[in-house]
């Protein structure tokens, strides 16, 4: 019995990494081999990227609190 490559590909794993082949496959010993894996987890590039990011966001707001609650509280001395 011959396995079809697309039945591999579209089947996602489950959290212990096994896939379900279906019925047609039941009581048969199934030889896989795993050509490649992809993580659903961004690499450490992409994180430092976001953080880098995250906190030049926190800087830019900061600045723009600063100089609004300047002008609020200068707005309550009026």
């Amino acid at each position: 019995m011959k396995v079809d490559a697309t039945d591999l590909k579209t089947s996602e794993a489950d959290d212990r990494g096994r896939v379900y082949l279906g019925t047609e496959y039941a009581n048969k010993r199934v030889t896989v081999a795993v050509v490649e894996v992809e993580s659903d987890r961004p690499d450490d590039d992409e994180l430092a990227a976001a953080y880098r990011e995250a906190s030049e966001s926190a800087e830019t707001l900061t600045e723009e609190w600063s100089g609004t609650s300047n002008e609020a509280w200068e707005g309550l001395d009026e």
